[in-house]
């Protein structure tokens, strides 16, 4: 059975940016209403859709509590930083992009790794993400840099510094790429375990996914160490 991994978060461009505090806008209360509640039904019906009926898994998560779990991922990650949003760690073969440090390789590299950042880009695509031309070709292209050296080298560059602004503005997209891969690892885990230990395991994952805190628990152990299948 396939599982889609698609969320359709109905985020405004009010909302999106770099996760700080923001003023008030001059919407009015019955507007904010109105917006929360097509945020929380199309977040069920997504999620329906992406788990399906069998493991249907009931994250209620409001956008003020989803864009939480990724500014601190942002700050446990990148220490909160723009310069922290482009990487490439001493001794890997990849680029680090994002709050979810997604991978993306330079042409002729491989790795044990996932290539994730292309998978953002596609995921982007779809939520009617304007690209920048750079990432746009991460979807067709491998990483422009080819070492870390090359990488290192490139920190001041005008092509670098739009990436990193791209980065700071799609922060709530990433968050919702992340929670929607937390939400596509179910299956995944279910079909690992023995028959006997699938009814507790998803009522588990549902206990604990359900909460903020263990919502982002869940997404930030699933991202970085992995789904153990």
């Amino acid at each position: 059975m396939e599982f889609s991994t698609r969320v359709c978060f109905t985020w405004n461009a009010a909302g999106t940016g770099m996760l700080m505090d923001k003023p008030d806008s001059s919407r009015t209360q019955c507007d904010r209403q109105r917006g929360r509640m097509q945020f929380l039904v199309s977040l069920a019906i997504a999620i329906w859709i992406a788990i399906g009926t069998r493991h249907a898994l009931a994250i209620t998560l409001s956008r003020s509590d989803a864009l939480k779990i990724g500014k601190r991922i942002w700050q446990n990650e990148c220490n909160g930083t723009i310069a922290g949003l482009t990487s490439w760690n001493e001794g890997e073969n990849f680029a680090s992009l994002g709050i979810g440090h997604f991978i993306w390789y330079p042409k002729g590299q491989r790795g044990p790794f996932e290539e994730s950042f292309p998978k953002l880009v596609g995921f982007m695509t779809t939520r009617g993400v304007k690209l920048r031309v750079l990432v746009a070709r991460a979807g067709e292209q491998p990483c422009p840099w080819s070492s870390r050296e090359e990488f290192r080298r490139a920190q001041r560059s005008e092509e670098m510094k739009q990436l990193r602004q791209f980065l700071a503005d799609t922060v709530d997209f990433q968050t919702e790429f992340l929670i929607a891969r937390l939400q596509s690892s179910l299956p995944k885990m279910l079909a690992e375990a023995a028959p006997t230990n699938r009814p507790n395991i998803e009522r588990q994952f549902e206990r604990v996914a359900r909460t903020p805190q263990g919502c982002y628990a869940l997404v930030d152990y699933v991202n970085f160490k992995g789904e153990g299948v």
